[in-house]
């Protein structure tokens, strides 16, 4: 007798197998079997005549640090069938942390991944020092989806530097030896490997304070004896937002995988250039011809922002924009009044420099070949205002209100800003990426699709729902890749990645992490606020239509759009999941 049966779907199992029907039957949280099985050997039985069957999926680059204690699902991932998350990406985390450190490490997060202060406050369990203690709260914490965990580099490095120092200078030997001391313990107690943003002086997710993150200014002799400490162990891989030749260094020393962000057609999920798409195909081969693993972390979603100035910080790649949009809502306000604030920003305009949405330059744009893509304060458009006196504004773009209102562009944008206390909402203009592009990277050999960024930039963007995206937009409409491929790409394959075990694909003997949906009705819902955030902060959410089941270790988790309440996940320390 089976636990549950899914009966009469068209299996995909992950692996590039030829599409084929079956019934799978699960028993005790795995695929007991795969083939014909009698109507009356199901304690409960799934229906999938007509539809999908395949492995959930696995999503590398999350934030998901803060809000899996209050959201055992982790959604927006949990409503599009994914089942396994990694997070700790980018170097940003919460262990280890003194408890006198705590709310420092949340402000940081509440700018740079814009996670709302007020609910990581009220939200998060905060039961742990060290980094094995932050484990042992994910484990005992309820899950509804597997979790994986980076160390991030910039709570190691402060825990262990000072933040002040960490952020003005090398270690000394003897820091560096503690921090790789601490970070062995971590990938001993089942951490999967380091996560580092190496932005430069000019970073775009930035500290709480505008300044950049300790490791966008790391010295290389740091980040090296990093990996050092995973090739001595032999085990782990890194995660690398910077310079594609930092990842080629971290896998030679490490002889570890990396995860190197960005493979993108154009920009990344920030909205930022990125290198050329074949440019950098042409760099994961060569670098994987060498010997090393570099795995390609692929951006396949069109990538658009909605915003205020309420919570705006993605113009950060601009010095004025940045101090403006630093302090508390008062402080930012009146700076947003300041005459000689706003002289600096029509100045920085009019030479052509101003910020696009998600970091770099319209010049930096226009220069790399962006030109009528480029997201920039001129293409801005007003999508809603709270304020009854100024709904005659939602709708124009913020040249026809400057040129409506006789001022410059800054004023109009500042000053419909205030007027609406804040929280009028501008819309970026639709990037839609070349379909010849995306068939380029997301069909190079080391790509993996995602950057979902899931629980980070909350009230801007919602990429979680990537692999409906993916399945929907560009395998079902635009035909870059068949099914098959498409699930490799989206589960076997980032799990063989993050060194899981068994998951990502269905076979016999393997956790029953499974999505069962309807192909050709699948779709993403439209964006939409939700208040469901601790202490009543909200954020933009989007859902999706056409998945039937999802299961996580052989329990259903949603059925249709609904939750079920089960948590089964697990905490998959490394390599023992």
């Amino acid at each position: 007798m089976f636990d549950t049966v899914i009966r009469g779907g068209t299996v995909i199992d992950g692996l590039r197998t030829p599409r084929f029907r079956a019934d799978i039957g699960i028993k005790e949280g795995l695929v007991a079997s795969i083939g014909r099985i009698h109507n009356t050997d199901g304690a409960h039985i799934i229906d999938a005549d007509g539809l999908i069957v395949a492995p959930g999926f696995v999503d590398l680059h999350t934030h998901y640090d803060s809000q899996v204690y209050w959201d055992p699902w982790c959604s927006i991932s949990g409503w599009h069938g994914v089942t396994s998350v990694v997070i700790g990406n980018c170097g940003f985390g919460f262990a280890p942390v003194r408890a006198g450190d705590q709310e420092r490490a949340m402000l940081t997060m509440a700018r740079n991944e814009a996670v709302p202060m007020e609910s990581m406050r009220e939200g998060m369990a905060w039961d742990w020092e060290t980094y094995p203690e932050f484990l042992d709260s994910l484990d005992r914490t309820p899950k509804g989806i597997n979790l994986l965990s980076y160390v991030g580099l910039n709570p190691l490095m402060a825990y262990v530097m000072g933040l002040e120092a960490a952020k003005s200078r090398p270690a000394n030997e003897a820091e560096r030896e503690e921090m790789c001391r601490l970070f062995e313990e971590a990938l001993l107690a089942g951490a999967c490997g380091f996560s580092v943003q190496l932005g430069g002086e000019g970073s775009v997710q930035r500290d709480y304070d505008g300044t950049p993150m300790i490791t966008d200014l790391m010295s290389e002799d740091d980040l090296l004896a990093f990996a050092g400490v995973m090739q001595k162990v032999g085990r782990g891989f890194a995660q690398i937002s910077g310079p594609f030749d930092a990842a080629e260094k971290v896998a030679e020393v490490s002889g570890r995988p990396v995860i190197w962000n960005l493979l993108a057609p154009a920009t990344d999920q920030h909205g930022q250039n990125t290198p050329p798409h074949r440019l950098m195909i042409e760099k994961l081969d060569e670098a994987n011809a060498k010997g090393l693993r570099i795995f390609g972390q692929a951006l396949t979603v069109d990538v658009g922002f909605e915003f205020s100035l309420e919570d705006w910080n993605l113009f950060d790649s601009s010095p004025v924009w940045r101090e403006v949009t630093i302090g508390t809502r008062e402080e930012r306000m009146a700076k947003m009044r300041d005459p000689e604030q706003r002289r600096a920003l029509r100045e920085e305009f009019d030479s052509g420099h101003g910020p696009i949405a998600g970091g770099g330059t319209e010049s930096q744009m226009k220069a790399a070949g962006g030109g009528a893509n480029v997201s920039g304060i001129a293409q801005l458009t007003v999508e809603e205002v709270e304020n009854p006196e100024l709904k005659s504004y939602e709708g124009l773009g913020l040249t026809e209100i400057a040129e409506q209102d006789g001022k410059h562009i800054i004023d109009a944008f500042l000053d419909l800003s205030l007027a609406d206390d804040l929280q009028a909402t501008f819309v970026t203009p639709p990037r839609p990426t070349d379909p010849e592009a995306m068939a380029e990277v997301a069909n190079s050999p080391v790509a993996i699709p995602g950057v979902s960024d899931g629980g980070a930039h909350t009230k801007f963007i919602t990429l979680g729902a990537y692999p409906t995206e993916f399945l929907t937009h560009w395998v079902r409409d635009a035909g870059i890749m068949d099914l098959e491929q498409a699930h490799w790409r989206l589960s076997a394959y980032p799990a063989l990645a993050a060194g899981f075990r068994d998951r990502g694909c269905i076979r016999e003997g393997a956790p029953a992490d499974i999505v069962v949906y309807d192909y050709e009705n699948l779709k993403m819902l439209p964006v939409e606020k939700a208040w469901d955030f601790p202490a009543g902060a909200w954020r933009r959410v989007r859902k999706a239509e056409g998945y039937r089941y999802t299961l996580v270790n052989g329990q259903i988790t949603f059925e249709e759009s609904n939750c079920t309440g089960a948590t089964p996940g697990h905490l998959l320390r490394h390599g023992s999941g």
